[in-house]
């Protein structure tokens, strides 16, 4: 059964955490948000996790207003156990092959097993944007073939 859903009250705009601790349901596919909600359901089909915040950070970036180009994912899953670090992300980069491939820039991955995330249950934060991406045509490129 997928996990429950928890508003999470972090300045970050659009985030949904799933944690295994409250009401299960499944969660809501938003059209408005299509490549967050893929990103949500293809992490949690992958990695059955017990705790999920998926941030779309992509306002913190020099993109155009409503983009989902730069996101912030933090995974607790007991896949984890036994995994170093590298092999955590390549498990998400593994689940998102598709987005990462076409419209996502960007992907900021906390990976913690269910040990870590109960010593340590904290999410790091983004450094503000450079401006890195005003001159990466890949970016537009990528805004406009979502939009095809």
């Amino acid at each position: 059964m997928l996990p429950g859903v928890l508003r999470c009250a972090r300045p970050a705009a659009n985030i949904l955490a799933f944690s295994r601790q409250t009401t299960t349901f499944w969660p809501q596919m938003d059209p408005s948000r299509p490549v967050e909600s893929a990103i949500r359901a293809k992490l949690t089909q992958a990695l059955e996790p017990h705790h999920l915040e998926v941030m779309n950070e992509s306002h913190m970036h020099a993109v155009p207003p409503g983009s989902e180009s730069h996101f912030r994912v933090l995974v607790v899953s007991g896949r984890f156990d036994g995994l170093s670090l590298l092999q955590r992300h390549r498990l998400v980069n593994e689940a998102l092959r598709e987005e990462l491939s076409t419209l996502v820039h960007a992907l900021a991955i906390q990976a913690k097993t269910p040990q870590q995330w109960d010593s340590n249950p904290s999410l790091a934060k983004s450094p503000p944007c450079m401006g890195g991406s005003k001159h990466d045509n890949t970016v537009a490129d990528k805004l406009k073939a979502g939009r095809e």
